[in-house]
């Protein structure tokens, strides 16, 4: 029915209608980000009610999901890989955060802190994948070309696994990303804003929606939510280089997120 209902609609009028609703659209699939940033902003470093404000945005970030899943925009099974991510990003927290490492540092209080990394440090990751998740589901996104699912996880367990090592052996990002280039390169998303479908190179989407979550981590310590070593005395930007470090990850995120069932039906993967 919407397209009949916009059958007429061209040039600016149709730019602009389907700009319109891919923000709408967008801005929906950040509803837990968005909601678990407005408590990052609006809680006094200090807590709430003598509570400290590391434990009140864990409380906020469970109330969000229950709430999603309660009012079914999200299904138990989505929930089931959005804690896979919360499970997988703390491990790598308490890794980053260990005393061997310091990549950066939680500097402040809380009573759920495990391993000095605050139980709400998951749902930070957890959230690239309720984005994806929702995003799917709104955009209708369909994905052609994709490469070979076994070819997919091992890229994706190579770019976790560089997480760690790039400490001891040296930093191969940029061979993994390169490998990543490969298996992506012929892979677009298909997704409709409004009623006809639009397509962009996935690799594309990777890349912005990295830059996002960069934007994202600058707001976060900036607020002191987390700091790394240079922001220790005073705030400065977050070098340029975890661009490329989100994008990877998002990567990782995007093919656990493949693999569910109601998604996979919607990847097409050539004989």
């Amino acid at each position: 029915m919407a397209s009949h209902t916009r059958h007429g609609l061209t040039g600016m009028a149709r730019f602009l209608a389907e700009f319109w609703y891919f923000g709408i659209k967008e801005a929906r699939a950040c509803l837990f980000v968005g909601l678990f940033f407005a408590a990052v902003f609006l809680l006094p470093r200090s807590g709430v009610l003598g509570v400290p404000r590391y434990d009140v945005l864990l409380i906020v970030a469970v109330g969000i999901q229950l709430a999603m899943v309660a009012t079914k925009l999200e299904t138990l099974d989505e929930l089931k890989a959005v804690c896979l991510f919360h499970i997988v990003g703390f491990v790598l927290e308490v890794f980053k955060t260990s005393a061997g490492i310091k990549s950066w540092a939680y500097t402040d209080y809380g009573y759920t802190k495990l391993f000095g990394v605050p139980l709400f440090s998951g749902f930070m990751y957890a959230s690239v994948g309720s984005y994806i998740i929702q995003a799917w589901r709104l955009f209708d996104l369909r994905i052609r070309h994709h490469p070979p699912y076994w070819m997919a996880a091992l890229a994706a367990l190579a770019i976790y696994i560089n997480f760690f090592t790039h400490h001891y052996i040296g930093d191969y990002r940029w061979y993994v990303a390169a490998c990543a280039l490969g298996l992506y390169a012929r892979t677009t998303v298909v997704f409709r804003p409004l009623d006809r479908d639009r397509q962009m190179p996935l690799l594309l989407a990777f890349v912005l929606i990295g830059l996002f979550i960069w934007l994202a981590e600058n707001i976060s310590t900036l607020f002191g939510i987390w700091k790394y070593p240079n922001q220790m005395g005073a705030w400065s930007l977050v070098h340029i280089g975890k661009w490329s470090s989100w994008s990877l990850l998002v990567i990782m995120s995007f093919t656990m997120i493949a693999n569910l069932k109601h998604i996979k039906e919607k990847i097409h993967v050539p004989e």
